[in-house]
């Protein structure tokens, strides 16, 4: 566990201050974000490696492809971000909560992405991230958010907040359940040991929003989460 942590602040660190440099090269030709998005994965990809992270990717042919949808995923651990990052095979955005865009370089990264800060806590302000993530989907970007808005302390999925889904009915795109499974124990709250560990990672098919009230697709969303985990 110790040798992992090691390794990981010791390669992982020269490697995340090299990509830097190439996300801030990436701004030469692209502005957009896709790139950063892109060199991001490649990032966590490598986190994954010298964690000792092994993932299996389960329905993947439920992804869509060729238009934006709201992706809704339960959220188990720290890992789950450079888990769905380097595996999920689109471009979308975050919606984040702010104090993840206050670390250095990693936060810088995902400002330059054109990722969406949330705060939990002042619903005015939750408000206009969710205005300002409709206008991503608009355009054509897949947002990914977590609905329970903070991390299930023991796997139990939490309830789901209604934001997600009033912006998935207001964007007129479906819904993609994605369930993390196994990152819990990786890296425990307020640690910074690591543990390798294997995780799975699955996408239900996606869920039309059509003739649906919030509730519906919050119920129908969590079924299909939640069914993901049981297997």
């Amino acid at each position: 566990m110790f040798s992992r942590t090691l390794l990981l602040w010791v390669a992982g660190l020269p490697i995340t201050l090299t990509l830097f440099v190439v996300v801030l090269l990436s701004l030469l030709i692209d502005r957009s974000g896709k790139y950063v998005h892109a060199i991001g994965a490649f990032w966590c990809r490598i986190i994954l490696a010298l964690s000792g992270i092994k993932v299996t990717v389960r329905g993947l042919e439920n992804v869509p492809r060729d238009r934006p949808v709201t992706i809704l995923s339960n959220h188990q651990g720290a890992y789950d971000i450079p888990v769905l990052q380097a595996f999920m095979p689109m471009q979308y955005r975050w919606v984040a909560k702010k104090s993840l865009f206050s670390i250095p370089v990693i936060g810088w990264t995902m400002s330059l992405a054109g990722y969406i800060d949330i705060e939990r806590d002042d619903a005015g302000k939750a408000y206009k991230s969710i205005e300002a993530a409709a206008e991503k989907v608009f355009s054509g970007t897949s947002i990914l958010i977590f609905p329970e808005g903070t991390r299930s302390q023991d796997g139990t999925l939490l309830p789901f907040k209604k934001g997600a889904f009033r912006l998935a009915m207001g964007s007129d795109v479906d819904i993609l359940p994605v369930a993390v499974q196994g990152t819990g124990g990786i890296m425990k709250r307020g640690r910074y040991s690591i543990t390798p560990s294997e995780v799975t990672l699955s996408f239900a098919p996606p869920i039309s929003t059509d003739g649906a009230t919030v509730v519906e697709l919050r119920n129908r969303t969590k079924e299909a989460i939640a069914g993901m985990l049981e297997k």
